[in-house]
C-alpha cells in the first residue's frame, strides 16, 4: 500500500503558496488528528497546519526556508495511515512573529558580463558575482581590481539576507504593481486649522481621512473599483473595503476596515484599534488582508509631504496623507497661517481617467477642511 501524502491546504482567500517556518513533528513521530504538524507564513500571517488524521511520519517534504505551492507534498505518512490527503484543515490558528533564522541567497540570474578567465575564476574563489559588479576596464570589462574591491564591499556589507514573510511579499507585490500599472498622481492641501484639537489625539486623524476616503468614492466611484488588465474589464464596488496601511519593522501590512463608509466614527475607532494590535501582535487573520477596494497611507505620522505612492492590483487608487504643517495661506484676501494636510491621489490611469481622480480628491479636501 502506498505511502500517504498530505499537500499544502488552501490556507486563504486568494492564497497561491507559503513558506515552511519551522516544523512541531519528526520522521518516526506518531501524530493524531489536529495535531499541529507545522508553522507557516502566507503573504502577511504566521498559521498553524493540523494533522489530517492520525499516523506516523515518514517523511517532510519541506524544509524550513522553503516556500510551497498550495496542493503540493507538506508531508508523507507510513503506509497504512488514514487515507485522507485533505484540502481543507478546519480551523487555522494564527500564532505570533517567530524569531528570525537565517538562509541562502537565491543565486542571481546569469547575465552577460565582459571579463578575462582569469577574472572569472577570481570572482568565482572571492564568491563574488559578476553581474554586481561594474567594470572599469575597456568597453566596460570587469577587472581584477573590480572584483577585489567588490569582495572588499560585501565583506563589510556582511552575508546577504533572504527577503522572507512580510518582506518578501512586499517585494513580489511592488514589483507585481511596477509591471501591471500605469501610475499618475494628483496632490491638493486640505486646509484642516478648523479641525477640534482633540482631532489630533489617538486615531483622530486617521479617522478623518477614512471618512474623506468614503467621500471621494461617493464623489468619483471609479476609484472605488478592481480593474483587470487582460481582459481589460474593471469591477465598480458598493462599499468601500478600505486598505490601510500599517508600517512596522517587518514591513507593510495592510489589513481592511470592511464597509468604512456606512460605519460610525465609534465603530471605526474600535475596528481600527483592533486591526493595529492583531497587525502588532501578527495575528490578523488571512481574511482581513484582502479584497481591498481602495488603500489609505497616511504616511505624514513619519514624514512626508506628498508622495507617488503604490498602486497593488486588481485596486486602481491609493490616497496618501502627508504631515500636517503651518503654511501661510490666503483668508479672505488677507495671508494666514493656517495647518495644511497634503494628500496625493496615484491612480490607475488605464481605468481612471484624470477628471475622475481630480473630482475624487476634492471631495476627499472638502470634507476635510469641515470642522467636524
Amino acid at each position: 500500500m502506498p505511502d500517504t501524502i498530505f499537500n499544502l491546504p488552501d490556507l486563504g482567500e486568494g492564497l497561491q503558496d507559503a513558506e515552511i517556518v519551522s516544523w512541531h513533528v519528526s520522521v518516526g513521530d506518531h501524530v493524531v488528528t489536529d495535531q499541529p504538524l507545522v508553522a507557516v507564513e502566507t503573504d502577511k500571517a504566521v498559521v498553524e497546519v493540523p494533522a489530517p488524521h492520525s499516523g506516523r511520519v515518514a517523511r517532510l517534504c519541506a524544509e524550513s526556508g522553503e516556500r510551497v505551492k498550495v496542493g503540493e507534498p507538506l508531508i508523507e505518512f507510513e503506509a497504512g495511515a488514514h487515507a485522507d490527503s485533505g484540502t481543507v484543515v478546519g480551523a487555522i490558528a494564527a500564532k505570533a512573529e517567530p524569531k528570525g533564522r537565517g538562509g541562502g541567497a537565491a543565486e542571481p540570474p546569469t547575465t552577460k558580463v565582459k571579463a578575462t578567465p582569469a577574472v572569472r575564476a577570481l570572482a568565482h574563489k572571492l564568491d563574488v558575482d559578476l553581474s554586481v559588479v561594474q567594470g572599469t576596464g575597456r568597453d566596460g570589462a570587469v577587472t581584477a581590481q573590480d572584483v577585489e574591491r567588490a569582495a572588499k564591499t560585501l565583506a563589510e556589507a556582511g552575508p546577504p539576507e533572504p527577503l522572507r514573510g512580510v518582506r518578501r511579499t512586499m517585494a513580489e507585490k511592488m514589483a507585481q504593481s511596477r509591471t501591471q500599472i500605469v501610475p499618475a498622481t494628483v496632490t491638493d492641501d486640505a486646509d484642516v486649522e478648523a479641525w477640534p484639537e482633540d482631532t489630533y489625539k489617538g486615531s483622530g486623524v486617521t479617522l478623518r481621512l477614512i471618512r474623506a476616503v468614503a467621500a471621494g468614492c461617493a464623489a468619483a466611484p471609479e476609484l472605488n473599483a478592481w480593474f483587470d488588465g487582460k481582459a481589460l474589464t474593471r469591477r465598480l464596488h458598493q462599499r468601500v473595503d478600505l486598505g490601510v496601511a500599517v508600517n512596522t519593522d517587518d514591513g507593510l501590512f495592510v489589513p481592511v476596515l470592511r464597509d468604512a463608509g456606512n460605519r460610525d466614527a465609534d465603530d471605526l475607532a474600535r475596528g481600527l484599534e483592533r486591526l493595529k494590535a492583531d497587525v502588532e501582535a501578527r495575528t490578523v487573520p488571512p481574511e482581513e488582508l484582502r479584497g481591498q477596494t481602495i488603500t489609505l497611507s497616511n504616511f505624514g505620522t513619519l514624514a512626508g509631504r506628498y508622495g507617488s505612492l503604490v498602486i497593488v492590483p486588481p485596486q486602481v487608487a491609493i490616497l496618501g496623507a502627508g504631515r500636517i504643517v503651518p503654511k501661510v495661506v490666503a483668508v479672505n484676501g488677507a495671508p494666514a497661517v493656517h495647518r495644511v494636510l497634503p494628500l496625493s491621489v496615484t491612480f490607475d490611469h488605464r481605468a481612471v481617467t484624470g477628471g475622475e481622480a481630480a473630482q475624487f480628491l476634492a471631495a476627499a479636501v472638502a470634507d476635510l477642511e469641515k470642522a467636524t
